[in-house]
């Protein structure tokens, strides 16, 4: 079993001092349940989670620097970035997509699915988690008004770089691989069907991932990728293929993913005459003006407000779910101690 180049997948000295004496350091590769793969200067191991760090609450993820012992994950080392999302029920709980994400690209296909409001969605998303974001239009062998396309986008990218791309003739995919250099990590989110594992293999040079063809009747896809992977891409750099997204809730992560996401709202806001103005109906308020100016678009306010007062119920859930925890902590230390006095 082939060793791995530490440096190479994005080891760092800052790594290494936060390193157990006599761990042995590992990048997840692959997430499955209950196991994962992690790529070490030993080869390729599967390792899992003991039990003590689910109980603390300590999950890893693919991207993730774990230390490890024997084939057991003793810790997972500190992250620079964490794409999270609330997970999926009722318990309130994060759930990271990718770790140590340098780029991350929003991949979304020309056509029906090309949403805007949901681009601005995974951009507050991106930029809560500390990582770059990139747009990816995918699918333009199929379209011959990608650049008309390519500008709705723009309108609501604010800045962040739009690539219209396909992985059948190759457009694009030189821009792509740009972004990934020797020890780089990138990530593909989106919805299933649009691309995400062919690009992967085309960047690869060879069919690493299995693929599907679109249904012809409304142009989408089926999950084909039914886990989250880690490839090594020839050049050096790396990229995280993910299953297709079919909701992404926000998580407060305490950053200014939103805000930057927005800037364009968040910039007109500091005319407002009132530093607290919700933008509704006050007197002198900048961004209702742009709107009545036709400089900022209707719905674009619409979704800012729509994603603020949905970020600000998962503050408070959030805030509830650690008093709880705090409650259920202290629960159970008075347990313990009865228990032991008993003895």
């Amino acid at each position: 079993m082939p060793a791995f180049d530490l440096s190479g997948l994005g080891w760092t000295a800052e790594l290494a001092a936060s390193l157990e004496a006599g761990s042995i350091p590992g990048r997840v590769a692959v997430q499955h349940r209950g196991e994962y793969v992690v790529y070490s200067e030993l080869g390729e191991l599967r390792v899992r989670l003991p039990g003590r760090l689910l109980r603390d609450g300590i999950t890893a993820a693919v991207g993730d620097w774990v230390a490890l012992d024997g084939e057991a994950i003793r810790a997972v080392l500190p992250r620079r970035t964490a794409l999270v999302r609330q997970a999926a029920g009722r318990e309130t709980g994060a759930q990271v997509l990718a770790a140590n994400v340098d780029v991350a690209f929003l991949v979304t296909s020309l056509g029906p699915d090309l949403e805007p409001r949901r681009l601005e969605r995974y951009l507050t998303v991106v930029w809560e988690s500390g990582a770059s974001p990139a747009i990816l239009l995918t699918k333009s062998d199929l379209h011959i008004d990608a650049a008309e396309q390519a500008l709705e986008v723009e309108a609501v990218a604010f800045g962040v770089p739009v690539h219209v791309v396909s992985a059948v003739t190759g457009e694009g995919c030189d821009e792509v691989a740009a972004y990934l250099a020797p020890g780089t990590t990138g990530v593909l989110l989106g919805s299933s069907g649009v691309g995400k594992s062919t690009l992967v293999n085309r960047l690869a040079g060879s069919e690493l991932l299995r693929t599907r063809e679109i249904r012809e009747d409304d142009g989408k896809g089926r999950h084909t990728t039914s886990h989250r992977e880690l490839v090594v891409l020839p050049g050096g750099g790396m990229l995280i293929d993910t299953p297709g997204l079919r909701e992404l809730q926000l998580w407060d992560g305490g950053g200014s993913g939103f805000e930057e996401a927005f800037a364009d709202v968040e910039e007109l806001a500091a005319g407002c005459r009132f530093s607290d103005c919700a933008h509704l109906r006050e007197p002198g308020c900048a961004v209702l003006a742009a709107v009545d100016d036709g400089v900022l678009p209707l719905e674009r306010l619409r979704s800012y407000r729509k994603l603020e007062r949905e970020l600000q119920r998962q503050v408070r859930r959030q805030s509830d779910a650690r008093e709880l925890a705090a409650r259920r902590k202290e629960i159970r230390k008075f347990t313990r101690s009865l228990r032991k006095d008993a003895w």
